[in-house]
């Protein structure tokens, strides 16, 4: 007996989503039974400007369940076998396999919807584009609470990561991270390789750590970490590290998002104020709070400064972290 079906229409193209009852996320009291595949979609639909432009023309990584979150889950880097010929990709060389991937390259919603029928539920994208994958466009500031580490230090810490920023004259676009931390995105030239990225963004950890009052840790081992801390991941400036997209859904029971916030929300929100049942009534009153963020490029010179500064004072540079 053939699986069930149906077709959704997204834009001019049309989507074929099989087995669309099937239950993702378990039920929870916005979804009594559940929400299901077709939630997913319809969701992914309710976000469509933003997702892609917060995946437009990356390498994107995809987190799959194919049977819901029940299942295992797949991280995947190859486009998944199938994809109608619309479905754009770009090529990546990973030189620790020597061996490439076509990993999907969003253009289009359609094309998300499409991964969605292939069951991801998580969009993973690169801090590159297409044009050139090894010279990021985005610096990626995540603010990742250790396990003893409260909501409020989060709240806390961002302020200070925007303090920074104001003064560095760089602008900052936080959103949740869709699990305990939050993320702050600033968009950069792509006129430097990962390397300098990631040494620009560890300068910049550096400087929040010495404001944060004993609440910030930048130590390289997880077991120098203080728990109760809060670390400044500079590694997702890594070459082929990644963090959830703006508007992507993360994979946990209460089927929370990765939101993008104002800077005035910070102290009022919490993480699990952003699901795919509250997200696209409020983005329909909001709109996408990362839309412009093309229009406010900074030049990270300052930041490399900052880091032979601190070099210059003895400050080891961690190793480069293995590709993922």
């Amino acid at each position: 007996m053939a699986s069930p079906f149906t077709e959704v229409e997204v834009d001019d193209r049309v989507v074929k989503v099989t087995n669309p009852e099937r239950v993702y996320f378990p039920p929870t009291d916005a979804a009594p039974d559940g929400a299901t595949k077709l939630d997913l979609v319809h969701y992914y639909l309710s976000v469509g400007d933003g997702i892609v432009n917060a995946l437009f023309e990356r390498p994107c990584m995809l987190h799959r369940f194919p049977k819901g979150l029940a299942g295992d889950k797949v991280h995947q880097k190859r486009l998944p076998a199938g994809a109608p010929e619309w479905v754009e990709t770009v090529q990546l060389f990973f030189p620790r396999w020597k061996r490439t991937a076509d990993e999907l390259c969003v253009t289009e919603l359609a094309s998300v919807i499409w991964a969605v029928q292939m069951s991801t539920v998580e969009f993973h994208p690169w801090n590159s584009r297409r044009a050139d994958t090894e010279k990021p466009d985005e610096w990626r500031i995540d603010l990742d609470p250790g396990p003893e580490c409260d909501w409020a230090t989060v709240q806390r810490v961002a302020h200070v990561a925007h303090e920074v920023l104001d003064e560095l004259g760089a602008v900052g676009f936080p959103k949740t991270s869709g699990g305990s931390g939050m993320h702050v995105y600033v968009r950069i030239p792509p006129d430097h390789g990962f390397q300098d990225v990631r040494r620009g963004a560890l300068a910049f950890a550096r400087e929040v750590e010495r404001r944060a009052g004993g609440e910030v840790t930048t130590a390289w081992w997880r077991k120098d970490r203080d728990p109760a801390q809060l670390f400044v991941d500079y590694n997702q400036n890594a070459r082929d590290h990644t963090v959830a997209a703006a508007y992507s859904v993360r994979g946990v029971p209460e089927a929370r998002v990765s939101a993008p916030i104002r800077w005035d929300e910070v102290d009022d929100c919490r993480p699990d104020d952003f699901t795919i049942f509250t997200m696209p009534e409020r983005f329909a009153a909001t709109g996408d709070l990362h839309a412009d963020i093309d229009h406010h490029p900074f030049d990270i010179a300052p930041l490399l400064e900052w880091a032979d500064r601190d070099e210059a004072e003895g400050a080891q540079a961690p190793p480069e972290p293995e590709e993922e």
